[in-house]
């Protein structure tokens, strides 16, 4: 049998000593080559002309030109895999929003956080950035949702959103469409502890309703997300007559934690058929159970579709196992929840 084709990287970053030890590391892995390594962006150009990698590791603090300003530079002229490697700060945000596919946090000794779980979670995300569908990023087949209130219908109705890789864009162009009185909505996108309340408070900014960070008791009321906290599951739970989330921390369910599916779950159990799952762009099949216990118990479920994903592994095998309902665009996801809230019955 011919042998699995190997992800051929490029490394990039200022530090000479953490931009060899990044490359002779996850070089180890034998599903990986490293081509070429550069030391700021000029450089880096020369060696993605030279070498053609498949996905490209970026710092984003360098001298030169930062890594945010190389990613709305290249990406446009030559579209490549980038997954950032940076010390934990909003600026990652800005990096996915410039076009990186994922982003994995610096190694924080004081924090906890060594060499190797970061070298082993690099790897994983090197290997799903080599898959990712760069067309999707570019062109989600957007058709802006008019933000229509959505009034009494929105009662008692909870929106549960599930996504991994590709998902912090993805949920953020469906919230921007969300009118001020949308149904409460629960958020598990997966992503460490470090960054959950910094993209809560981003979304927070840039969206008509509120966004914030969950914590154990608060309420999921009309006009209000939470997002799961990194590093703990979230479940909804009905108390006299409200939704409130748990959060807690846990061992990982279907890989993760937070779970999809712990969430999807919970809204089986408590909301039923006043809930709406969607399951968004991501590897993996973290949802999919979980989804299908929702629509088993009488809620309406969505899945992006595999065009404007820019992984369609969440939403795959969601779909196959017959938790989805319809598959819905990207750009269109916002527009199909305020119609299905408004026709409930």
């Amino acid at each position: 049998m011919p042998a699995t084709k190997k992800v051929r990287v490029l490394v990039v970053d200022d530090s000479l000593v953490f931009r060899e030890t990044l490359a002779r590391e996850i070089a180890r892995d034998p599903g990986i080559e490293v081509v070429a390594t550069a030391a700021d962006p000029y450089a880096a150009r020369d060696r993605i002309l030279e070498f053609e990698p498949d996905v490209m590791t970026l710092d984003v603090e360098m001298p030169r030109m930062s890594g945010i300003e190389f990613l709305k530079r290249l990406i446009p002229q030559y579209p490549l895999p980038v997954v950032v490697v940076s010390a934990v700060s909003d600026s990652v945000f800005d990096a996915l929003d410039a076009g990186a596919v994922d982003y994995v946090a610096k190694p924080d000794h004081k924090a906890g956080r060594g060499m190797d779980p970061f070298i082993s979670e690099l790897i994983v995300k090197i290997k799903i950035a080599s898959t990712a569908n760069l067309a999707a990023a570019k062109n989600p087949g957007l058709v802006a949702a008019p933000l229509v209130r959505v009034g009494a219908a929105g009662r008692n109705c909870v929106i549960a959103i599930g996504a991994s890789t590709g998902g912090t864009e993805a949920i953020e162009t469906v919230l921007r469409a969300f009118p001020e009185d949308m149904p409460g909505t629960v958020i598990v996108q997966h992503m460490p502890a470090v960054f959950t309340a910094m993209y809560a408070q981003r979304l927070n900014h840039s969206c008509a309703v509120e966004v914030r960070e969950a914590k154990k008791g608060d309420r999921v009321l009309p006009g209000r997300v939470l997002v799961a906290p990194g590093g703990s599951h979230m479940r909804v739970k009905r108390l006299n007559g409200d939704y409130i989330v748990e959060c807690y921390q846990g061992e990982k369910v279907s890989g993760h934690c937070p779970s999809v599916d712990v969430l999807f779950h919970s809204m089986a159990d408590q909301v039923g058929a006043g809930g709406i799952g969607v399951v968004l762009t991501g590897m993996g099949s973290d949802g999919a159970a979980g989804l299908l216990a929702l629509r088993r118990s009488g809620g309406r479920t969505i899945g992006q579709d595999e065009r404007s994903s820019v992984v369609y592994g969440m939403p795959k095998a969601a779909f196959d196992l017959g938790a989805v309902q319809e598959e819905v665009p990207l750009g269109q996801i916002a527009r199909k929840l305020i119609t299905l809230v408004h026709g409930r019955r």
